[in-house]
């Protein structure tokens, strides 16, 4: 008997709670996953635009994935956290920080478990959604990453990624200035 028989294939994603429901993205795109920390904000960004974060020494562009999915914002306390991303547009990859409620857990979805996106008619885009998976009795909400933002918001994120690592202000200056307390 071929043992390739007996394996069953499972994808893993990460789940995380936006606005009381579960999303999740595949575990291949997620980096990593840090507590919230001071963010710095850039001026004259739109309201999705959190500012950056100072990873290891790489500028990384945060963002409220809820105002992205038009909720209210992010309110943070000790169980919001940071996914660090990989989104790809156009050929080009990019770290990119998503606020996210909280952080739930990897799981193991069989392919079967997942329905493909509502069709909601022709004026609403779903393309973003990957699918909707099964659990429990509930659904949770698959999201494809890449598609979740628009150029016009990849572009603003490239932007303000490119403008703090031009910026003439010494790594150590830089540096405290992330590290600084979170004003109340």
């Amino acid at each position: 008997m071929d043992q390739n028989t007996d394996i069953i294939q499972a994808d893993q994603y990460l789940t995380f709670i936006l606005d009381k429901e579960t999303y999740a993205i595949e575990i291949v795109k997620v980096r990593e996953v840090i507590d919230y920390a001071y963010v710095t904000r850039v001026p004259r960004m739109p309201a999705y635009m959190c500012g950056v974060i100072n990873l290891r020494g790489s500028v990384v562009p945060v963002i409220d994935l809820r105002l992205i999915l038009g909720m209210s914002a992010v309110e943070k306390t000790i169980e919001t956290c940071i996914i660090i991303a990989e989104v790809t547009m156009e050929d080009d990859m990019l770290h990119v920080g998503m606020l996210a409620d909280s952080v739930q857990e990897v799981i193991d979805v069989d392919p079967n478990q997942i329905d493909p996106p509502p069709r909601m008619g022709s004026r609403l885009d779903t393309g973003f959604i990957k699918g909707m998976g099964k659990r429990d009795d509930r659904f949770f909400i698959i999201l494809n990453i890449d598609k979740v933002l628009t150029g016009d918001e990849i572009a603003a994120i490239q932007h303000v990624r490119n403008a703090r690592s031009n910026t003439a202000a010494p790594p150590s200056a830089v540096d405290t200035a992330l590290r600084a307390p979170s004003p109340p």
